[in-house]
């Protein structure tokens, strides 16, 4: 098979599965062969996708738009990491929705536009040019909006309007800066390390930099970068658990991918380094972190606490990207993988909660460590990983962030940045470690002997458990992938 048909296979199978899905809902009369029909299908994706990460090196066209504009596909070492991340998380997330997904209505809709996300979101991995990645990164906030609008209520179509209309107002932004460079001979491919230094380029310096910095803000929109941060802690809690998972674990993230594409494959970093769009940028994802940070900390229903902290621990990453050294980028990239996996992690805890007991605000999870043992150890293990405590994975991208921030010798910056990294580390665990301590620690008031153990089944607890070795064997062997993204970060730079 070539490289061609099985990128075409891996983003076609998920996209036409959720079609079935959503053509034929409520005739599955046996749920067994239906939730066997979508794992085969998350296993086959995956599958094709360790294929096409194992070929090689590869860019092509799938067809023109015009005589100028062209889908292009690309492989390269950072589509690797953010496809490699997305299947494993859209996989476990399916697998632990087949239990979920029960005491929701129309579960058949759910899983069709779950699939049909993966599939978009393949394709937003594997985007060459900017055209493609605009193309596939409207796609991708079109085919989740039903995700966030699941359950059809006041809050939930009031969240999904705002995501909407935030997402489409910042990608928005994004295509201005796209318009512009190129109408001045950018944008046809990306390239480590950029090229609107080359001669070709014809763009004034000052305009160009204005784009750049709105297309920043725009895609960053999908990151929840301050001032475009509102859609996320109200979309995130509304929508279903597993979906709340994956929308804070990885859909963020594809805002991510799009400005290290922007700054660091079309820019290039020597283009931006002691501008004033580095500076506005770096002081933007410090805001949000100390600001996410904050409103987490006062947040009491859990979901929406979870929603929070995405929004600082995002611009972690966006932070560590704004640096523009090698250092920086490899704890932004670390930080992606490493927070993808804590709060995907805890989310599903959140969720299995919610399943197994209804209550959703922080006061009442009062002695759930005692009825629910399992998925609470998850839920503290993760957490501390999110903190920031050694050995966890945590602490590498943290320490790689502040060691970058240091290098930079940006008067103010170089000390500002791991001064709120470590504040915002401090309301982190202010905000997650007490409900571990309340779950395990209820105190003399709470009544032992009527203690329920109320623990989900292994389609829940499988998911969890693998999300928790990960977050913490990362942090205690975490040579040789950090060796990689050191390599992608010498690369690029």
């Amino acid at each position: 098979m070539t490289v061609a048909y099985l990128l075409g296979a891996a983003i076609l199978l998920p996209i036409l599965a959720g079609f079935l899905l959503l053509f034929t809902q409520g005739k599955w009369k046996n749920r067994t062969v239906k939730c066997l029909f979508l794992f085969l299908v998350f296993v086959i994706t995956t599958i094709f996708s360790v294929k096409l990460m194992l070929v090689g090196d590869y860019q092509f066209p799938l067809w023109k738009l015009t005589d100028t504009l062209e889908v292009l596909v690309r492989m390269d070492h950072l589509t690797r990491l953010f496809l490699g991340m997305t299947v494993a998380a859209w996989t476990l997330g399916g697998v632990f929705a087949f239990e979920y997904m029960k005491h929701e209505q129309k579960e058949d809709r759910y899983f069709g536009f779950y699939l049909i996300v993966l599939g978009v979101l393949i394709a937003l991995d594997h985007a060459g040019n900017l055209v493609t990645l605009y193309l596939f990164f409207e796609l991708m906030t079109l085919t989740s909006l039903p995700l966030v609008l699941h359950n059809l209520s006041h809050e939930a179509v009031m969240a999904g309007l705002k995501y909407l209309f935030y997402s489409v107002a910042g990608a928005f932004a994004a295509l201005f800066g796209i318009f512009y460079l190129y109408s001045h001979g950018a944008g046809s491919m990306f390239a480590e390390g950029g090229y609107l230094a080359d001669i070709s380029y014809t763009g004034s310096q000052g305009m160009t930099l204005l784009v750049l910095f709105l297309m920043i803000l725009g895609f960053g929109t999908k990151a929840g970068m301050f001032p475009m941060h509102g859609w996320l802690p109200t979309a995130h809690p509304v929508a279903p658990a597993p979906a709340s998972a994956v929308l804070s674990g990885i859909i963020t993230k594809s805002g991510v991918l799009a400005i290290i594409r922007v700054v660091f494959y079309t820019a290039g970093a020597d283009y931006l380094r002691g501008t004033w769009v580095q500076y506005a940028w770096m002081t933007l994802t410090l805001i949000t972190v100390f600001m996410g940070s904050m409103m987490a900390y006062k947040e009491q229903v859990l979901k929406k606490r979870l929603a929070y902290s995405t929004v600082s621990q995002v611009s972690y990453i966006l932070f560590g990207l704004s640096l523009l050294n090698v250092s920086g980028i490899v704890g932004a990239l670390s930080h992606f993988v490493f927070h993808s996996v804590v709060k995907n992690c805890l989310f599903l805890c959140a969720g299995a909660v919610i399943y197994k007991t209804g209550k959703t605000m922080v006061k009442d999870l009062k002695g759930i460590g005692k009825e629910m043992p399992i998925t609470m150890w998850c839920f503290t293990l993760v957490s501390v990983t999110l903190v920031g405590i050694p050995p966890t994975s945590g602490f590498v991208s943290k320490w790689y962030l502040a060691t970058g921030s240091l290098e930079t010798g940006m008067t103010g910056y170089a000390w500002a940045g791991p001064i709120i990294l470590l504040l915002s580390a401090m309301l982190t665990a202010g905000y997650l470690l007490p409900v571990s301590i309340l779950a395990f620690f209820p105190g003399h008031q709470y009544d032992y002997e009527q203690v329920q153990k109320r623990e989900p089944n292994l389609l829940m607890l499988v998911p969890m458990g693998l999300f928790t070795i990960a977050a913490v064997v990362f942090g205690i062997f975490p040579g040789t992938f950090m060796n990689y993204l050191q390599k992608i970060a010498m690369t690029v730079l």
